[in-house]
């Protein structure tokens, strides 16, 4: 543990000088309501711990001496303050919270930024599933996650603004349009292309399929497809095991039917106006239902910083941790635990 030596000086009205000397260690330099204090009380990292370290065995793995759970540590200081890799280096380097957070002593030399695009190329997309699983565990042992109510909804992520280099490419190999068939042979992100929602909105991207826990608003399940999967069609990447589920129009078809029969699950989704059966105070009350938790998805960014598939949806699961880490945070201060 690193000590903090703090030299006191006093100068006395006969100009002589005394000090003193004092240690401090970095966690009495940490407020004990900080919320990252509270993430270490609330969370039991030791199954990630045990989780990210069978990657320290495989051949060519290396951390720089800082090990692979400092590491992602350092990775969720980025997702829950929104960083980027420089400005995570410049916190971990400076700020005294991230150090004890991410478990760095208080002189000690801290990672470059370099280091975190292989760190999270590392770990994977698929790794980090299981350690977000591991995670929502713990949420539903404790009471917070139930499956009985859920809000689906997708939400755009836009790649780039604008297309002129891919549409310079697509005229010089003589290409008449510029669709999402030719996108793939003129697009240096393969995994990228257009989509479309309610007629009037177009973007160039990804699409955010997203679960979220009408109990808690924790986020449930998360996943990031083509941005021209519809979003009935995606549903099937985020439904939940059991219970309701409440969506918007976009999963009044046969693609949402067919996914919610398949789990025995009860699908509320508003009607569109011309469908036959189309109940307009059901459909307020549906509405009604989902209002308070569209606000997870007006939080977000919708704006990607990489490319690919794989990549998105790793940031995607990082999103949702820190998500649902603040969102616990709100309901332990409402609803504190009981006294054993």
């Amino acid at each position: 543990m690193a000590v903090l030596f703090i030299l006191i000086f006093k100068l006395s009205k006969k100009f002589s000088m005394s000090y003193q000397i004092e240690m401090v260690n970095l966690n009495q330099l940490i407020d004990k309501n900080h919320n990252y204090r509270r993430f270490k009380e609330l969370w039991d990292l030791n199954l990630v711990k045990k989780e990210l370290e069978k990657i320290e065995i495989e051949k060519g793995a290396d951390f720089k001496g800082y090990g692979i759970f400092r590491l992602f540590l350092c990775l969720l200081v980025q997702f829950m303050e929104n960083l980027s890799d420089r400005e995570l280096e410049e916190s971990l380097r400076s700020n005294l919270a991230s150090k004890w957070f991410c478990e760095f002593g208080l002189l000690e030399k801290t990672p470059d930024y370099s280091l975190f695009t292989r760190i999270r190329a590392k770990i994977g997309t698929g790794r980090l599933s299981k350690i977000f699983n591991i995670l929502k565990d713990q949420l539903r042992a404790k009471g917070y996650m139930s499956e009985v109510f859920t809000f689906i909804d997708a939400s755009h992520l836009i790649s780039k603004a604008n297309l002129w280099q891919e549409r310079d490419k697509a005229i010089k190999e003589k290409y008449e349009k510029l669709n999402n068939e030719i996108l793939p042979k003129v697009a240096r992100d393969k995994d990228a292309n257009f989509g479309c929602k309610g007629g009037d909105k177009f973007w160039y991207g990804f699409k955010k399929h997203t679960s979220v826990d009408m109990q808690s608003g924790m986020i449930n399940k998360v996943a990031v497809t083509k941005a021209s999967v519809i979003d009935s069609k995606g549903m099937k990447h985020v439904i939940p095991t059991q219970g309701a589920v409440y969506a918007d129009k976009g999963y009044c078809d046969k693609n949402a039917r067919a996914a919610a029969a398949r789990r025995n699950i009860h699908l509320a989704a508003v009607k569109k106006n011309n469908m036959i059966g189309k109940n307009k105070d059901l459909d307020k009350f549906y509405t009604k239902l989902r209002s308070p938790y569209e606000r997870v998805f007006s939080k977000t960014s919708h704006r990607v910083r990489y490319k690919g598939i794989a990549k998105n949806q790793f940031t995607a699961f990082m999103e949702a941790i820190a998500h649902n880490f603040k969102r616990m945070i709100v309901l332990n201060e409402i609803y504190p635990p009981k006294p054993a």
